[in-house]
């Protein structure tokens, strides 16, 4: 399904495919030879999102777009089930396991891979031909790699990321009642999405 989002609506090139049960909304970019598999969801909530050539979306695979955090799918890329990649950069010929996150500001350098369910926190790089074990975080620029269980190293390092002012766009001093209400403005233009019957694939 391709919606309208926030005035823009999405461009797929005629050699790719979206399955039926997908959804694709606002300013996606969808280039030659790439697929989104059932089940995937697409949007660019108010940043655009690209997806390269050759580039493969799996069942259930959720790709959001961010103010000031886009989310750039390079060519040849595999990009899991199940997994969520919010407004990070994922470079060419990447491996993107079930279940992996990548959180707003990562980078995924050229040919690595974050295996199932492993997590890159925000505002991480990962360098080219990195792996991320099954399971496992990294953290930091350039990415330090951790057991999930070595959370005070971990905290040590992602403390310093700014998660709530790169995701939200606030400090830690806004209360998460306030957060949810600003959250809920924010969403509520989803009710003004329209559905583009005019093309299926």
């Amino acid at each position: 399904m391709l919606m309208r989002h926030r005035d823009r609506e999405p461009a797929i090139h005629p050699s790719a495919s979206v399955a039926p049960s997908a959804v694709v909304v606002g300013d996606v970019r969808i280039a030659a030879g790439a697929r989104v598999l059932h089940g995937a969801v697409i949007s660019a909530e108010d940043g655009e999102v690209t997806i390269g050539e050759d580039t493969i979306v799996m069942e259930h695979a959720l790709i959001r777009g961010r103010s000031g955090h886009p989310a750039h799918i390079g060519r040849a890329v595999m990009i899991g089930p199940h997994s969520h990649v919010n407004g990070s950069n994922v470079e060419d010929e990447a491996f993107i396991a079930t279940g992996a996150s990548l959180f707003p500001g990562s980078r995924i350098g050229a040919g690595a891979e974050v295996r199932i369910n492993g997590v890159v926190q925000v505002n991480t790089v990962l360098v080219p031909g990195a792996v991320v074990p099954i399971g496992w975080i990294a953290v930091g620029s350039p990415a330090s790699i951790f057991a999930p269980e070595r959370h005070e190293e971990i905290w040590a390092i992602q403390r310093e990321l700014d998660f709530g002012g790169t995701v939200y766009g606030v400090g830690r001093e806004v209360s998460m009642r306030e957060l949810m209400r600003q959250q809920s403005e924010y969403y509520a233009a989803h009710a003004d999405e329209v559905i583009d019957r005019s093309r299926t694939r």
